[in-house]
């Protein structure tokens, strides 16, 4: 795309990038991180319509009937980096096109299932695009049980209007992530799902998002066959072993597909 179409993006004259995308200096990285991929143009986008956007969409449509947008706030604000900078430190705010992109998206495409992909840092810009959007947000219960703190990913905080997973792809698996939680937030996880066996640990975590208001639950195949962290998909900044994991054949059992089913029943996500 970046060759085909560089005036969707922020190159110069010579096809270089002027600045790249990342994230600024915080508490798990002194220097940012620096991604490195192409920042597109939002003025042009804005002049065109946002044409190229509503063709992806539409594309994207025909192939699903949901589509999760990532790094949603970047459509408030994105971290501009000034290409050939070893570090993101130099990097610095700037405005997305907001609001004015998705209204145009409903407006030309009508209304569609689409998913904010909320996590991380939230401002108050961010969470007001999100509102204004209609779009519901994302729960991850791995998020939900520090002990420090009281969590918006605790499911008596959530909205009608939200996904709930117990993770995502870059998550460890649940059963995983209670092995190798601290002792803490395990405790804490123990007393809230008032867990007093670790046998099929994962399904106590899959029946909570299950109970939980939340509009739609997603549940990844791993927690279902509540596997460990060999079967984890990706580890966010690293490379090799990630995007390997095949479910093999013969697992899903009629046993399974049945416990899936009356807990989809019981708790009314069976449409």
């Amino acid at each position: 795309m970046t060759w085909s179409h560089p005036e969707l993006f922020e190159f110069d004259e010579k096809g270089y990038p002027t600045v790249v995308a990342g994230c600024p200096p915080d508490g798990f990285s002194a220097t940012g991180q620096l991604w490195g991929n192409p920042i597109y143009r939002w003025d042009y986008h804005k002049k065109t319509g946002y044409a190229w956007w509503l063709k992806r969409l539409s594309a994207c449509f025909n192939l699903y009937d949901v589509v999760r947008i990532d790094h949603f706030r970047g459509f408030d604000e994105y971290w501009a980096i000034p290409y050939g900078d070893p570090t993101a430190e130099r990097g610095k705010w700037m405005p997305g096109p907001g609001i004015d992109l998705f209204q145009t998206v409903r407006k030309k495409l009508g209304k569609k299932e689409i998913i904010a992909e909320d996590l991380g840092f939230m401002t108050p810009s961010v969470i007001k695009l999100v509102k204004d959007s209609g779009y519901p947000g994302m729960k991850v219960l791995q998020f939900a049980f520090d002990s420090r703190e009281e969590s918006d990913y605790l499911p008596h905080n959530y909205r009608n209007n939200s996904v709930v997973y117990t993770g995502t792809h870059d998550n460890e698996t649940m059963r995983g992530w209670y092995e190798h939680v601290n002792r803490r937030d395990r405790a804490f996880a123990r007393r809230y799902l008032d867990i007093h066996s670790t046998k099929d640990i994962a399904w106590k975590f899959i029946r909570c998002a299950f109970m939980s208001v939340a509009d739609t639950a997603i549940i990844p195949m791993q927690d279902y066959l509540n596997l460990g962290d060999e079967a984890r998909i990706n580890t966010p900044s690293t490379l090799g072993g990630n995007w390997v994991w095949r479910m093999k054949d013969g697992v899903c059992t009629e046993d399974l597909a049945g416990k899936m089913c009356l807990l989809a029943k019981t708790y009314g996500r069976k449409k």
